[in-house]
């Protein structure tokens, strides 16, 4: 009986440890995605061509320049002191929304690129801007710290 106590009392402890990883684990793993996808930028520049929408002027310093800032972004999610983790989530999940109209151009001009050649592929690629955008948000806690100072403003 003591045994199965012991593993109740436990419980808390681990799921508080796993609110702690999960979120951390995350985080670190999104900045390698965007540091990936910077490097990206630059050594399969052609591909992100992609999805530069044709309205844009030039599309070659548009791929640097998200480039660059998906290198600064990624290094952030992995360097930022934590007061500075929702601040920083906040600006990752507004440059992923900035960026979804590349995805959307790629979608309407079914420019194939990055293993997306057709238009089901292209569409559902779509839906999984939003996923990085809350994964941004949850992940360095920006969303309920959003949350809980709402709270305070409503009390």
């Amino acid at each position: 009986m003591a045994r199965a106590n012991s593993r109740r009392t436990s419980l808390p402890h681990a799921s508080c440890h796993a609110r702690r990883v999960l979120p951390t684990f995350g985080r670190l793993a999104l900045g390698v995605v965007l540091l990936g996808a910077g490097f990206g930028h630059f050594a399969n520049a052609e591909a992100f061509l992609a999805q530069v929408p044709p309205w844009m002027p030039a599309p070659e310093a548009v791929v640097a320049v998200s480039g660059v800032v998906e290198l600064v972004l990624g290094a952030a999610l992995i360097i930022a002191p934590a007061r500075w983790r929702p601040a920083v989530g906040w600006v990752v999940a507004a440059f992923f929304v900035i960026i979804f109209p590349g995805n959307v151009s790629q979608f309407v001009t079914g420019t194939s690129a990055f293993g997306l050649d057709t238009d089901a592929a292209r569409f559902i690629r779509l839906l999984f801007q939003p996923v990085l955008v809350v994964w941004a948000l949850w992940c360095t806690s920006a969303w309920s710290q959003w949350r809980e100072s709402r709270r305070h403003v409503t009390t």
